[in-house]
C-alpha cells in the first residue's frame, strides 16, 4: 500500500513536469518499502486436500424428478446404474445375488437397496444409494417409485428399524414434502465392487 502511494504521487507529478518527475518516480520506486512478501511458487502445495465427508451444514442434493423418453421400471434402471447382472422382479434380487455379489445389511454408496415384496410392493423395489447422510438416513436414485416410469434423484430414505439395522424404512414423499407414512421392509444391499466371480469361489 505504501509503495503504491509513493508511485501514485510521483506519477501525478509527472503529468505536470515530465522531466523533473521522472527522477522523482525512479527515487520513489527505489525508496518505497515493500510490506508484502510473495510466496515462491515452489513453496505452494502441489495437491489439494481430500474432500471431507458429508457433515452437518453440508448442502445436500435436493430431490428432483426426471421424465425419461420412455417409461422405466425400477429393475432396469438399477441394473443400468449399478451394472449388476441380476434379473427378474426386484423382490428376487436379494436371493439371486447370493452367488454373484456381496450382500450386507448396512447401506453403502453405489450399492443397490432391495425392498422386500409386500402387499403394497407386490414386485418389490430396488434403488441405488447415492449418499450416506447419517446412520439413519441416505439418498437414493430410483425409477418408477410412483408407477409413472419417472426417475427420482436424491430421494431421502429413513431407517426406522428399532435396532438401526436398516430392515425397515420410510421414503420421502414429494407431495407432502415429508417422509411417507408407509414403512417398507428391506432385504439388504448388494454391491458390484465386491463381486465374487463364480470361477474363483
Amino acid at each position: 500500500m505504501i509503495r503504491q502511494t509513493f508511485l501514485g504521487v510521483a506519477l501525478a507529478g509527472a503529468l505536470l513536469a515530465p522531466a523533473a518527475a521522472l527522477a522523482s518516480v525512479n527515487s520513489a520506486v527505489e525508496a518505497a518499502p515493500v510490506l508484502l512478501t510473495e510466496t515462491p511458487i515452489a513453496a505452494l502445495p502441489v495437491e489439494m486436500p481430500a474432500m471431507p465427508p458429508v457433515t452437518f451444514g453440508t448442502i445436500l442434493p435436493v430431490p428432483t424428478v426426471e421424465a425419461p423418453l420412455k417409461k422405466l421400471f425400477c429393475v432396469e434402471y438399477a441394473r443400468a446404474r449399478s451394472g449388476l447382472a441380476v434379473f427378474g422382479d426386484a423382490k428376487f434380487w436379494w436371493a439371486r445375488a447370493k452367488s454373484l455379489y456381496s450382500r450386507f445389511a448396512a447401506p453403502a454408496e453405489n450399492a443397490v437397496m432391495v425392498f422386500s415384496g409386500s402387499s403394497r410392493l407386490s414386485h418389490g423395489h430396488v434403488a441405488v444409494v447415492t449418499h450416506i447422510i447419517s446412520k439413519r438416513e441416505i439418498r437414493v436414485d430410483q425409477a418408477n417409485w410412483e408407477n409413472h416410469g419417472e426417475i427420482d434423484h436424491a430421494t431421502p430414505v429413513l431407517d426406522v428399524s428399532a435396532k438401526n439395522d436398516w430392515s425397515k424404512v420410510r421414503v420421502w414423499n414429494r407431495q407432502s414434502n415429508d417422509f411417507g407414512k408407509h414403512v417398507y421392509a428391506i432385504s439388504g444391499f448388494i454391491a458390484k465392487d465386491l463381486v465374487r466371480q463364480a470361477s474363483n469361489s
